[in-house]
């Protein structure tokens, strides 16, 4: 493949916080460079301003850290090849068009987007393929050259080859080819003296000594004008992986309708960092039958030729149970920590903080079985938290055994209190010993016992496990909820 020290890059532009389907690709390059032993940077591709998001930059290096993923190089730590930031390297792409325009393998072009919109509408209107059909190729270079000198508009295109063909190399596919007359005079430079990527990449890549360009497989029809302008620019052209799209389940393209969101929505739910780094890494890529990998067993074993070139299906559903799976294996200590940190976050404000942490790691194994992201824990377990335990509404209550039955509902509760009044020590055997005796001494079913009472001392229909769950809140909270419940229902 090469025999120099692999160098790859993530170039984002900022517009915004990464998808997952683009980190998706950075994910898979930084681990291409760690298992390489190479480097990974990271450059910014700001060229199209009018784009530009506030705070973009942060947002992605922010989304990376996230991660895991740390960078050699890049516009926040700077490098031997800096700046890091395109719109910092302008006079670069302006010198390569004009030596370009000075080889003839460039030129300006003058015409209106009037024009260009006309062309495009007579080209639409014949059923022709779109394209620039060089209008200002045929200018003489004496006569552009003073047009320019007067400060006509215009922008600068690559005079693509009409005979011929283009072949690139393209590690996942092998070699691409494509009859030049299919390729029309692109722009490289904008009227702006801004270039287009088309430009920018041949020019930054080759600065920063890059030798693999990854990015998604839509650049793939790019490629061949690429290849070119490497040529024309007398540089050595990069090896190329274009990585397959990740589709919606069904297919059709990706959105947030399917679970995908920017990456640091991830984060505010309440995903791990692992898992959901482990999660894009295997959308698409795998090691036989392993599904779950450290990132140090990632970095062991990935090889960026083994990507598959099938567009991979984003299953939420995988990535929840990736993420519950990590919970579940993580030390206690270290999830309860998380789960305070979530539950301080989201608790009404008037629980104090911050929370008792040995509590919170007391109440961890009776919810970590139970939840898949760390959001999960607060609807599940706020009821432990505040100072009295919500009743539900009365129709809660009265379903099933105790259908319009709110005196027999009521009665089972003030029991229930009553039972629990007499336990000792609390704990949970005790206490499911005496609930269970008393579904056996007063004929009604254990199930729809502990349905009204688990509604009582949870305010939920769905909660922790029960019995431990009264351990932990207490003979006095659990006593009350039963009884304010009981009187709610007599009411």
């Amino acid at each position: 493949m090469t025999s120099t020290p692999v160098r790859v890059r993530y170039a984002p532009s900022p517009t915004g916080d990464p998808h997952v389907g683009n980190i998706r690709t950075a994910v898979w390059t930084w681990l291409y460079a760690r298992h390489m032993g190479g480097q990974f940077l990271v450059r910014l591709e700001d060229t199209d301003q009018s784009r530009a998001v506030p705070g973009s930059l942060e947002r992605i290096l922010e989304s990376l850290r996230w991660l895991g993923l740390d960078w050699d190089e890049g516009p926040d730590i700077g490098g031997p090849y800096g700046p890091y930031v395109q719109s910092e390297r302008l006079p670069l792409y302006q010198t390569a068009a004009a030596r370009l325009i000075e080889q003839g393998n460039a030129y300006p072009c003058f015409c209106s987007s009037e024009e260009l919109d006309a062309l495009r509408a007579r080209q639409q209107a014949e059923k022709r393929p779109p394209g620039y059909e060089g209008k200002c190729r045929t200018i003489a270079a004496t006569e552009a050259r003073a047009r320019v000198d007067r400060g006509e508009p215009h922008v600068v295109r690559f005079a693509t080859p009409h005979e011929g063909s283009t072949t690139v190399l393209d590690l996942l596919r092998g070699d691409v080819t494509v009859e030049n007359r299919t390729l029309d005079d692109f722009v490289i430079l904008k009227s702006d003296g801004f270039p287009t990527y088309h430009l920018a990449h041949p020019v930054d890549d080759t600065a920063m000594a890059i030798t693999h360009v990854t990015r998604g497989d839509e650049w793939l029809p790019s490629a061949p004008r690429h290849a070119l302008l490497f040529d024309a620019l007398g540089y050595r052209r990069p090896i190329y992986v274009h990585t397959p799209i990740i589709l919606a389940p069904g297919g059709g393209k990706l959105s947030k309708r399917h679970g995908a969101k920017f990456v640091l929505e991830y984060a505010e739910e309440g995903y791990l960092p692992d898992a959901l780094l482990n999660f894009l890494c295997i959308t698409g890529w795998g090691h036989g039958d392993e599904t779950v990998f450290t990132h140090e067993r990632l970095v062991e074993l990935f090889d960026i030729a083994d990507l598959s070139l099938n567009p991979a299906t984003f299953d939420m559903d995988k990535l929840n149970w990736l993420n519950g799976l990590y919970l579940r294996e993580m030390p206690e200590r270290d999830l309860a920590e998380l789960l305070a940190r979530r539950l301080e976050r989201d608790l009404p404000p008037e629980v104090p903080r911050p929370l008792d942490r040995a509590f919170v790691e007391a109440m961890t194994p009776l919810v970590r079985e139970r939840i898949q992201v760390l959001g999960d824990v607060t609807a599940l377990a706020d009821f432990f938290f505040v100072d009295e335990v919500p009743t539900p509404p009365r129709e809660e209550f009265l379903q099933k055994r105790f259908k319009d039955d709110a005196a027999g509902a009521a009665g089972a509760l003030e029991a229930t209190a009553a039972a629990l009044d007499a336990v000792t020590p609390w704990e949970t055997v005790a206490i499911e010993a005496a609930l269970r005796g008393l579904a056996e001494t007063s004929g009604v079913r254990a199930g729809d016992l502990f349905t009204v009472v688990r509604l009582a001392v949870t305010g939920k229909r769905v909660s922790p496990p029960l019995f431990e769950s009264i351990e932990l809140l207490g003979d006095t909270r659990a006593s009350d909820a039963l009884r304010r419940s009981a009187a709610m229902l007599r009411a």
